[in-house]
């Protein structure tokens, strides 16, 4: 659990200080840069001998999936919507690690689609207002797909873990990366056919993005992914809901988006967000029994 803790500590700043100090980069330019950063961090850890074939398959691709996908909607986002809300849509994250859960274990019951539902009034009352709607739903969606992906991997690597309790998570991490990598690097090919690295990027953008590759990337899915092999499912959902009021809280406050919020816009983000959070009340009512 403390692996955790820490890495909810240091995600609680990521999303004021890429919507400040990265604005107006390319987000699947930031994607490659942080994944191909952490990967190179990985990189010499990596035990080649330590897995078969199958199971070095199977950990790019979740790499892909939890991380690739992952950044390249969750990043997108930020060109639709401010900092502090795309940390308040990521509180979805838990709801989807749940239902990802019962759905595999064929245990789904109706009350999680109330949640979703809940959890989507909740974004109408924040969006009231001076939000473009085609900008907010657009981004609201790539959070939706973000958190799915992030929600995926987290129990997908939890599952291979506990099948391999013997292999260190240091020796095969390097494997996720790689599919991150990957995955991000073909879809700049392919959406935005811009270079992976953003070259007119300057010296703080720089420091920022080297940051967040070795730090929150490299370090802070290394923690979360092994602190998740640690913990019961309904831990693992508790602590992904952690970081959205520490993130909305540094976005807002320190890296200073206050200035443009009204309070009619904290009242209705206020109320939002309590929605979302009994959305989550209801879909996590006995989440911690499993």
């Amino acid at each position: 659990m403390g692996y955790l803790l820490i890495t909810t500590l240091i995600w609680a700043f990521s999303f004021g200080l890429i919507g400040s100090a990265l604005k107006g980069l390319e987000p699947l330019q930031l994607a490659d840069t942080r994944l191909l950063i952490a990967l190179l961090v990985f990189l010499p850890f990596l035990k080649l001998a330590h897995t078969n074939h199958q199971d070095k398959l199977r950990l790019i691709f979740i790499g892909a999936i939890q991380y690739g996908l992952m950044y390249t909607c969750y990043l997108s986002a930020f060109r639709f919507l401010p900092s502090h809300l795309v940390a308040l849509f990521s509180v979805l994250t838990p709801l989807y690690i749940v239902i990802i859960n019962d759905v595999k274990s064929r245990s789904f019951t109706p009350k999680y689609i109330l949640a979703s539902l809940l959890s989507i009034c909740g974004a109408v009352v924040i969006k009231a207002g001076d939000i473009d709607t085609q900008e907010f739903w657009l981004g609201f969606g790539l959070m939706q797909i973000s958190n799915l992906a992030f929600a995926f991997g987290q129990l997908a690597y939890r599952d291979w873990k506990l099948a391999k309790p013997k292999v260190k998570d240091s020796s095969v991490f390097g494997y996720l990366y790689f599919g991150a990598a990957l995955f991000t690097c073909i879809a700049t090919a392919l959406i935005s056919q811009e270079p992976p690295i953003p070259v007119n990027a300057g010296l703080q953008q720089w420091l920022a993005l080297a940051y967040l590759g070795t730090i929150a990337s490299g370090l802070g899915f290394f923690f979360w992914n092994k602190g998740a092999s640690q913990t019961s499912v309904g831990e693992l959902a508790v602590f992904n809901n952690a970081v959205v009021p520490l993130a909305m809280f540094a976005s807002l406050f320190i890296f200073g988006e206050v200035v443009d919020v009204s309070l009619a816009d904290l009242l209705k983000l206020l109320y939002g967000s309590t929605l979302i959070g009994v959305a989550l009340f209801v879909a996590k009512s006995n989440v911690n029994s499993r």
